[in-house]
């Protein structure tokens, strides 16, 4: 029997029987949606899981990055990331802004601190880093350059469920940290998302937002929009999180061994374990240098080949797609580190019961291809 393709993540599903008690509770309940009591729970749950004192839950990350940004009455340019996936950007056009993208990192992938200052204008009222496949951004530094300037602070957090920064969860940093539970996350209820709020007003003003502004029976405090999370995705990441240690500790194996296999081939290079971080291998990207004798395409076709399909993530940059590319901050002169990164990345298979076997297997194909 062949074996079945090998994709660059798997949803995490937890045993079927623990999911239709709380399926039957729903019937039972006659309650699908609009705050309830499996709401409430995981609420409270992800609070206490993720070191947090308020969160917010919604039917996706996008929707939750959309109205965190109305919910600080976001307004003008915010600074942010062109190597991110397209929601982060596309939140901003939404609301009305005007993205101003700044160059990252090329150890982290992240926002490079020391280009933010340069973009500022006085129209800049907002920064928006993400926190990429899941290592902190310099969250230091930026906070220091949004105390100086005025600045509000929302950090995509997509990639950074459960990651701890310093000993504290990393979600705490910036006015607002958005999540995603999307089905491909560490953490996923299918569908879904959390805006975490640093005080219960922030959290009920998100709350009113996300269903319609209404407030009560009749009174509608904003023009809101309908993010509600269902009954049926909140039961299901009461299950899920019953296991997320587990399959963190078995994503954490996984990537060990790619690390260990991949450690010493000649231009082939890994972003580095932040020092101060507990990460959530959420993802593995590798980067193929020019020194590598494939180019990135190549490496990634003959991995699609033998039935491993990874992914290149982020590519294309999204200042580079046609919504974005005739932006003065979109010019590619501005970006190189970006660019670079996106033309060189791939992203391998990880997730919990990824076989060793089959890591094995690819890091082999790799390094033979460092040979030719």
């Amino acid at each position: 029997m062949p074996r079945k393709n090998i994709y660059v993540t798997q949803p995490s599903l937890p045993p079927l029987d623990e999911f239709i008690p709380y399926l039957e509770q729903i019937w039972s309940n006659k309650i699908l949606t609009n705050n309830g009591p499996f709401h409430q729970q995981l609420e409270g749950a992800l609070c206490e899981y993720l070191g947090v004192e308020h969160l917010s839950l919604f039917t996706n990350g996008t929707i939750a990055l959309v109205t965190a940004l109305q919910a600080l009455r976001v307004s003008g340019e915010v600074i942010t990331t062109p190597y991110s996936f397209v929601a982060t950007a596309h939140s901003l056009l939404w609301n009305g802004l005007k993205p101003v993208f700044v160059d990252i990192d090329p150890n982290t992938c992240n926002l490079d601190p020391t280009k933010i200052e340069a973009a500022i204008t006085p129209q800049t009222s907002a920064i928006l880093p993400v926190h990429c496949y899941g290592n902190p951004c310099a969250v230091d530094q930026i906070h220091n350059i949004a105390s100086t300037y005025g600045l509000k602070v929302i950090y995509d957090a997509a990639h950074a469920f459960g990651v701890r920064y310093k000993g504290n969860s990393l979600l705490r940093y910036g006015n607002l940290s958005v999540l995603s539970f999307h089905a491909t996350k560490v953490f996923n209820t299918f569908e879904g998302g959390a805006i975490i709020c640093p005080d219960a007003l922030t959290k009920q003003r998100i709350d009113y937002l996300k269903n319609f502004g209404f407030a009560d029976e009749v009174t509608v405090t904003a023009p809101g929009i309908n993010g509600k999370m269902s009954e049926i995705n909140a039961a299901f990441g009461l299950v899920q999180l019953k296991h997320v240690a587990k399959v963190l500790d078995q994503r954490k194996t996984v990537e060990a061994r790619y690390r260990d296999a991949l450690r010493d081939v000649a231009g082939i290079q890994c972003i580095a374990p932040h020092p101060d971080a507990e990460g959530n291998s959420s993802y593995f990207p590798i980067f193929v240098r020019e020194s590598f004798p494939l180019k990135r395409d190549i490496l990634y076709q003959r991995l699609k080949d033998r039935g491993f399909f990874g992914r290149r993530y982020f590519y294309p940059l999204i200042s580079n797609m046609p919504m974005y590319q005739s932006m003065p901050s979109a010019c590619r002169e501005s970006l190189p580190v970006s660019n670079v990164m996106a033309d060189q990345v791939l992203c391998l298979p990880i997730y919990p019961d990824l076989e060793h076997e089959i890591v094995d297997e690819i890091c082999s194909l790799i390094r033979d291809a460092a040979h030719e």
